[in-house]
C-alpha cells in the first residue's frame, strides 16, 4: 500500500465524482483486505476511507438539495 498517496487525497476529494470517490472507497476496503498489510497501514487506509465516506455524503447531500423544487406556495417539495 503506497502511503505517499495519504497526504494528496484530501485536494485530490476536492475533484472527485462521486463514481471515483466510490471506486477509491472499494480500492481502500481491498488494501484492507490484504494479509500482509501492517497495523499503521490500516489505521491510514481505515482514514483514507472515512474521509472518501465524508467527502460522499456531503455530495450525496448537496444533489439530494438540489433535486428539490420550489412549490407555488414557495415552499420546497421533492422532484
Amino acid at each position: 500500500m503506497s502511503t505517499k498517496q495519504n497526504g494528496n487525497d484530501n485536494k485530490q476529494e476536492q475533484e472527485l465524482s462521486l463514481e471515483e470517490a466510490f471506486d477509491r472507497i472499494e480500492e481502500t476496503i481491498a488494501c484492507l483486505e490484504e494479509e500482509d498489510v501492517t497495523l499503521e497501514e490500516s489505521f491510514q487506509a481505515y482514514q483514507r476511507g472515512m474521509e472518501l465516506l465524508k467527502y460522499c455524503n456531503g455530495k450525496i447531500d448537496k444533489v439530494e438539495k438540489q433535486v428539490l423544487k420550489i412549490n407555488e406556495d414557495g415552499g420546497l417539495d421533492e422532484f
